[in-house]
């Protein structure tokens, strides 16, 4: 994997951290950690496409250069590419990493010690699984420590990350299950928002009207959850008169296995998130 062309776009070499791949997930990061305070100077980034570097310069006023040069000199490399990517790339910058340096990977399913097998010893790995309400500010990441990573390598990256959202630090062995439940749960929330909205639709609301209803129905039960720390249990039972129409929708949901059905999918998540690990 190739990074930027340096005549793309302004470079910039020895920067105090390297973002390598500046797709969604990686710009969201970027994003955030500029608005948490962040100088524009002190970040590079990288991308296969020129134009996409180009962008990235005129949006945010980071420097760019090619995979290799953007490590030279850096404090902390976020890898945040594709898992079938990443052997390339660490063949690509290991050569080019100093003893000291803090390698944050944001790659689904892929274990610290894969990495760490390509990197010098001397190189911190702290694995990441983020996810995009990021892109709001309301992410949820799980980071995890590698074999080499320290207390403040963990504090490190736990203070980049709350650029963009809640954090929490787990032992690596749960990263797949996290990734089945927050990593890939946006799609989740997502499919039951897109047939409420398509429910409302078929029972005669305007589909505008039926899309307010749901995202804002959806927003306020996540923050009454959340803001009063109830079981979910309870608040569904708050609203669940017997002999009403909420007992009459659940007793629908139960008979089409719609629980079992999300706890499948989940399962399924993980099963993939370990496959991807190629171990």
């Amino acid at each position: 994997m190739s990074g930027a062309d340096p005549t793309a776009a302004a470079v910039r070499r020895g920067a105090r951290l390297a973002i390598l791949g500046a797709g969604v997930m990686g710009e969201t990061l970027l994003a955030g950690l500029l608005r948490a305070g962040w100088s524009a100077d002190d970040v590079v980034v990288t991308d296969r496409r020129p134009e996409r570097c180009q962008e990235l310069v005129a949006r945010y006023g980071v420097g760019v250069a090619g995979n290799a040069d953007a490590v030279e000199g850096a404090e902390t490399v976020v890898v945040v590419v594709k898992p079938q990517d990443l052997d390339d790339l660490l063949d690509e910058i290991g050569p080019r990493l100093a003893d000291g340096v803090l390698l944050v990977s944001l790659c689904a399913g892929v274990t610290t010690a894969r990495i760490e097998s390509r990197v010098g010893p001397g190189v911190a790995v702290v694995r990441v699984m983020p996810n995009t309400p990021a892109q709001v500010s309301q992410g949820m990441a799980a980071i995890s420590a590698g074999a080499h990573a320290s207390a403040d390598d963990l504090a490190r990256v736990h203070t980049m990350l709350a650029a963009t959202g809640r954090v929490v630090t787990v032992p690596e062995r749960y990263q797949d299950a996290v990734t089945a439940i927050s990593g890939s749960g946006p799609a989740y929330l997502f499919y039951v928002v897109e047939s409420m909205i398509e429910a409302g639709v078929q029972l005669g609301l305007p589909r505008d009207t039926s899309t307010e209803l749901v995202v804002q129905t959806m927003l306020g039960s996540a923050t009454l959850l959340s803001q009063t720390g109830g079981h979910p249990t309870e608040l569904r039972e708050m609203v669940t008169s017997p002999g009403g129409t909420t007992a009459a929708a659940v007793r629908t949901l139960e008979q089409h296995g719609v629980r079992a059905a999300f706890m499948a999918a989940i399962e399924a998540a993980r099963d993939r998130s370990q496959l991807l690990s190629g171990e």
